[in-house]
Formats: C-alpha cells, sequence, structure tokens
C-alpha cells in the first residue's frame, strides 16, 4: 500500500483547511482514494493553523492526526520560529515553503540538513494568489507547487478541484495561480537536481 501523509501549516484565514480538502479532491480526480481534515479550536483568524491530507491507492482506514508527514507544506514562513513543524518529518520528506526566501536565510537550514537537498524547495505562493486572485491566500496556488514537487497528483487534477471549489473569476485566479506555481516548483526542482553531486 502507498500513502502519502501531507500536513500544512499556516494560520487561520490563508486557506489551510481548503488547500487539504483541495488536494483530496484532486487526488480523487486522479482515481486514488483520499482523506482530509484540520486541527484547530475556536482559534482566530491568525492564529497558527495545521490540516492533513492523506493519498492511498487503497481505502484509508486511519483517521490519527498526520505525526510523521512525508510532505511539508507551509503557509506562512513567519510560523519557522513560532511551531516546530519539522516535528516527525521523516528524512526523505519533501518541504515546500511559501516563501521568497531560501531555507538559510529564514535560519532554518540547520533543520533541514540531514534531508534531501533536492526535496526543499520553495515558491512565492503569496505573491503569486495577490497578482492572480487579489487576496493573500496561497493555499490553493501551493497545490500547483505541490503537483510539480511529488507527481503524486496531476496538475489538470488540481485545476478540476479549483474549477469544482470556486467559479467564475475567482477559479480563473486560482487556475492560473496554480499553473504559475506548478511552472515554477518544477523549474526549481530541475535546477536542484542538476547542482546534485553525483
Amino acid at each position: 500500500m502507498t500513502v502519502t501523509e501531507v500536513r500544512f501549516h499556516g494560520r487561520g484565514g490563508q486557506g489551510v483547511v481548503t488547500a487539504a480538502e483541495l488536494l483530496a479532491v484532486a487526488a480523487f480526480e486522479d482515481g486514488a482514494y483520499a482523506q482530509a481534515f484540520p486541527s484547530f479550536g475556536s482559534e482566530r483568524t491568525g492564529a497558527p493553523v495545521a490540516s492533513f491530507c492523506r493519498i492511498a491507492d487503497v481505502p484509508i482506514r486511519t483517521r490519527e492526526p498526520v505525526m510523521e508527514p512525508d510532505v511539508l507544506i507551509v503557509l506562512d514562513p513567519t510560523l519557522l520560529h513560532q511551531v516546530d513543524l519539522f516535528a516527525g518529518l521523516r528524512p526523505d520528506a519533501y518541504v515546500l515553503l511559501n516563501t521568497v526566501k531560501s531555507f538559510d536565510e529564514l535560519g532554518i537550514g540547520e533543520f533541514v540538513s540531514g534531508l534531501r537537498h533536492e526535496r526543499l524547495l520553495t515558491v512565492p505562493a503569496t505573491e503569486m494568489a495577490l497578482r492572480h486572485v487579489g487576496r493573500s491566500v496561497p493555499g490553493s496556488v501551493l497545490l500547483g507547487g505541490y503537483a510539480a514537487m511529488t507527481g503524486r497528483v496531476s496538475l489538470p487534477a488540481v485545476v478540476a478541484a479549483l474549477r469544482e471549489r470556486f467559479s467564475g473569476a475567482v477559479a480563473d485566479g486560482n487556475v492560473a495561480a496554480a499553473e504559475e506555481a506548478f511552472a515554477f516548483v518544477g523549474q526549481e526542482r530541475e535546477e536542484l537536481r542538476r547542482a546534485a553531486p553525483a
């Protein structure tokens, strides 16, 4: 059984819960099984929020929070020094950060030094969301990056999930942002692969 466990971290109002739900829908679109659920109480907008998604090729029985993620997606890099985001992270995990800075510039190079360099990626998702959607909602944008980074869901499935959730200009903007993130992360991953020692 192949199960991919994804953990999202962000703040209330950034689309953390929606991103996990959309990823599950995209996985369904690709013919996989999936589940998504949040982890928060009565937090206000701006409070730290986590959400989880599992994708598998067989029905998923567990309903536990994702404690050892295969993929970590961070919507708000200001959480990096406030919450232990890397807790339980597998050594071969993927990490996708919404930022224009490098891991070293963010002061977390040491924390990720034991992870695979070519799986540590960044994308300016907030800037893309502002440009295409007009709001600082990076969650759905990062799904395009996730698709390019892992290949676990396809870009057409992400687009279908976005068009199922949103309509009109909002759908068009989210799709355009996700497509831009897909291209950006795909290029970044290729550059990291080429730079990796043989």
